[in-house]
């Protein structure tokens, strides 16, 4: 197995962490007779030698002694090294002939008949993994498609047959000059006498690469396939008994589904609907009323992914997942909550149940961490979010106690008016954070956040201590000093007694910010437009979108800034264009330098697209020329900060829904 290790120079290759000269050790693990160090040694070639699956030279050198292993039947897990050696293999996003993936690929491909022989070997694990890496690498199409055929005519394993039906929706994405048989098998096994499990996987196939060949009934037949596999599913679950060690591998293990496998084959169905959403909403009610827990738990994970991404009517779904927060599983439980927490508004369908669940369990207002402070726990934080106005005696309960989550500030937003109430204990909280401490940021900023939304102008003193008794030099102090000039902004002429500390702060890295809460407290250009100006003609990139900002606000009376402006619209940042361009036209009234920039940002880049709709609800600003992209955004499906590789953040939904209800303020009031 190991002819030739100790000739490769190990010493002079690299991985992820520096020299390769502790690999040879790693190859020999992964041959041992004792799992843990098996385990620990898979645990370090992804954790090093393919490290995030990137490829190093060191990764390349392994693969020979890597085919060598998988073709010894004394190996255990052998179904472990030929996943590794697919994803080795897999092409990653570097482009030519001498990028290390495209390398990489060549040599996995080299080996390739490997695979092929490994199709049928004793080992279900192995054969679990060879269908996958025969349709990647071994460049005889009609050749593999014999294999997976036969395959399925001799296969008895159902986890194995389930790798060849995904394996054929590969192989028909891959080699569309071969699809027609490979389509044939899939349509065959999507219907009976074929098992529940393997007849979903076909489906999900079939609706990735041959809509066409769906059944007409798609949605209810995938529910009651779903419910026939959860009723002979064994209760044995994948990988039970087995203990994989405090490794890389083995917590990644245990943080997968407990019903994996059906996690799965429902996630391929719903990735390869896409933008069908009435059917993904239809899917998943079915799946949140299913009889089996853990059926109901995989649909609650899975909900994530339509919900950040689709525009639609998901009013039912939520409530199905708030009916979750019942159940007596944990894991349901705390699945639901974890979803809800980041729908916002859109989580009001199951505010009923957050509600109940917030009343009955006082041991979860608060979460404690080993490390770091406490936070607001999920189903408050959840009921808060949504802005239920039932969650904000229980706010105040948690404010008058001994622990007040650093976090609790920031739900106060949306909770509106119905938040006044809590106002005097959120003054009385920041007039006990410490001035000089290293966690006076964490503690300060959100209650400052809570004042400001609440517009509470008793909190002025409160305020003014931040500003006067915190000590240069201080870590984050800019930011409390940002968070606190902007409570001042929003509290307007009745922070009068604030001028002076404000003047102070126009020769600071806040200027601009000052700048507008002293025009907000007293409109007065002559006093702010000088820093303004110098601010927007400055070295610092946020100073000066921050200080055309203001210059917006101040609107004919900023026009001896119109020229700095006007270079500003025409820089690199896509954010300084926009707010340039939002100034111009605020301060001008003239849309005709203003369009070109905002359209332009609207479309490259998404994330403007709120910023540029906040703009066109200015009164008396005619917003017309740009309306047509706020009826095309009205009527588009998808989410504007949808990533097609999956990426999203806590925030999306929020975001987006924030601006459509821009554009339709916009184009109501037109």
């Amino acid at each position: 197995m190991f002819t030739g290790i100790d000739e490769v120079d190990w010493a002079s290759l690299r991985h992820a962490y520096g020299s390769a000269e502790d690999v040879p050790g790693l190859l020999r693990g992964l041959a041992s007779t004792d799992p843990a160090e098996r385990q620990s040694a898979l645990d370090g070639m992804y954790g090093a030698v393919h490290h995030q699956g990137d490829v190093y030279d060191s990764t390349l050198a392994c693969v020979p002694f890597l085919f060598a292993l998988v073709e010894r039947a004394e190996v255990a897990d052998r179904g472990g090294l030929v996943e590794l050696l697919v994803s080795i293999g897999t092409e990653g996003r570097e482009a030519g002939a001498d990028a290390p993936h495209a390398t990489a690929r060549a040599a996995v491909r080299a080996g390739a008949e490997a695979f092929a022989r490994l199709a049928g070997d004793a080992d279900a694990a192995v054969r679990r993994a060879a269908p996958e890496a025969l349709v990647r690498f071994l460049d005889e199409p009609t050749r593999v498609l014999g294999l997976l055929r036969g395959r399925i005519m001799l296969e008895r394993d159902d986890r194995v047959l389930l790798a060849v039906t995904e394996s054929l929706g590969l192989f028909v994405r891959r080699h569309p000059g071969h699809a027609a048989e490979a389509l044939a098998l899939l349509t065959a096994q999507s219907g009976p006498p074929y098992d529940p499990g393997l007849r979903l996987a076909a489906l999900g196939q079939l609706a990735g690469c041959a809509s066409d060949r769906l059944p007409p009934d798609l949605v209810p037949t995938a529910v009651q396939l779903l419910r026939e596999r959860s009723e002979r599913r064994s209760a044995r679950a994948i990988g039970t008994g087995r203990h994989d060690g405090d490794t890389l591998v083995g917590r990644l293990r245990r943080l997968r589904p407990s019903d994996e496998e059906g996690s799965q084959l429902l996630r391929t169905l719903h990735t390869a609907l896409g933008g069908r959403v009435d059917d993904r909403i239809a899917l998943l009610q079915g799946q949140l009323t299913s009889p089996d827990a853990t059926d109901r738990c995989n649909a609650v994970w899975m909900s994530t992914g339509l919900f950040r991404e689709w525009r639609a009517d998901h009013s039912v779904p939520v409530a199905l997942i708030g009916a979750q927060l019942g159940a007596d599983e944990d894991r349901l439980r705390d699945a639901a909550v974890s979803v809800l927490v980041d729908l916002f508004d859109l989580a009001a369908p199951a505010a009923d149940d957050l509600a109940a669940l917030v009343a009955a369990r006082p041991d979860l207002w608060v979460r404690r961490w080993e490390r770091g402070a406490p936070t607001l726990g999920g189903p408050l934080k959840a009921l808060a979010r949504s802005g239920d106005p039932r969650v904000v005696p229980v706010l105040a309960e948690v404010l008058a106690g001994p622990v007040v989550p650093d976090d609790l500030g920031y739900v106060v937003a949306h909770l509106g008016p119905a938040a006044s109430p809590l106002a005097p204990a959120l003054r009385r909280r920041l007039g006990e954070v410490p001035l000089d401490s290293p966690g006076t940021f964490a503690r300060a900023v959100p209650l400052l956040s809570a004042l400001t939304a609440l517009g509470d102008t008793e909190a002025v003193p409160e305020v003014l201590r931040l500003l006067r008794g915190m000590p240069d030099g201080l870590r984050l102090r800019d930011g409390v000093v940002e968070a606190a000039v902007r409570a001042l902004d929003a509290f307007g002429g009745a922070a009068a007694e604030s001028i002076p500390v404000l003047c102070g702060l126009l020769e600071s890295d806040c200027a601009a910010g000052a700048a507008g809460a002293l025009w907000s407290v007293r409109a007065d250009a002559s006093a702010v437009l000088p820093v303004l100006m110098s601010e927007s003609t400055g070295e610092r990139l946020q100073g000066r979108r921050a200080a055309a900002e203001v210059l917006a606000r101040l609107g004919p009376a900023a026009r001896p800034a119109l020229p700095g402006l006007r270079r500003m619209a025409q820089a690199g940042d896509p954010w300084e264009r926009t707010s340039a361009a939002c100034a111009l036209w605020r301060i001008s009234g003239e849309p005709d330098l203003a369009v070109p920039v905002l359209r332009a940002a609207w479309v490259d880049h998404p994330n403007t697209r709120r910023t540029i709709a906040t703009c066109l609800a200015v009164p008396g600003l005619d917003g017309a020329p740009l309306h047509d992209l706020l009826r095309a955004e009205l009527s588009a499906p998808r989410r504007h900060l949808a990533s097609s590789s999956g990426g999203y953040g806590s925030h999306d939904v929020l975001d987006d829904e924030q601006l459509l209800r821009a554009c339709r303020e916009v184009l109501t009031d037109t």
